[in-house]
């Protein structure tokens, strides 16, 4: 009787070779003959069009063991990468903060309105303006249609 072969664990790290590459990802082989599958969404931190780009065939590489279901594992290289070479989301306080824009005041002046009353402004400027540019839109297309022509 053969002894029966250990089971990897999920997210273990371990050294594998790439044995074929194809468009959805690279198979890798692991220990005991098995193989896995790193998919092209978990070969690296950057957006990855071609897996060749990234690896070769009968390269060594260490992943990380994402699941074990139906006697396929799938497999990351991204995950195995050190800490320091992985992105990680903005924590609560590392959250760059947006630039504010600063106002000057020229001298004698007032600072401008806030809130509902800057947008209020705002607004009524835009429709000015686009009431302004409708009205010269519509003279420049009634005069390439000969409109207002009288003999």
């Amino acid at each position: 009787m053969e002894p029966q072969a250990e089971t990897i664990q999920v997210g273990a790290v371990l050294e594998g070779k790439v044995t074929s590459i194809m468009k959805f990802g690279a198979f890798v082989e692991l220990d005991n003959h098995r193989s896995g599958l790193v998919h092209i969404s978990e070969i690296a931190n950057t957006f990855v069009n071609d897996v060749h780009d990234f690896l070769q065939e009968g390269q060594a590489v260490k992943v990380v063991v994402l699941s074990t279901e139906n006697g396929k594992i799938n497999l990351s290289i991204k995950k195995a990468l050190p800490r320091n070479d992985r992105p990680r989301p903005p924590q609560g306080g590392d959250r760059p903060r947006p630039a504010q824009p600063r106002y000057v005041r020229a001298q004698g002046e007032t600072l401008p309105p806030s809130g509902d009353q800057a947008f209020e402004d705002k607004l009524k400027r835009f429709l000015s303006s686009s009431e302004g540019k409708m009205a010269d839109l519509n003279r420049s297309v009634d005069g390439k249609r000969g409109g207002r022509r009288r003999r």
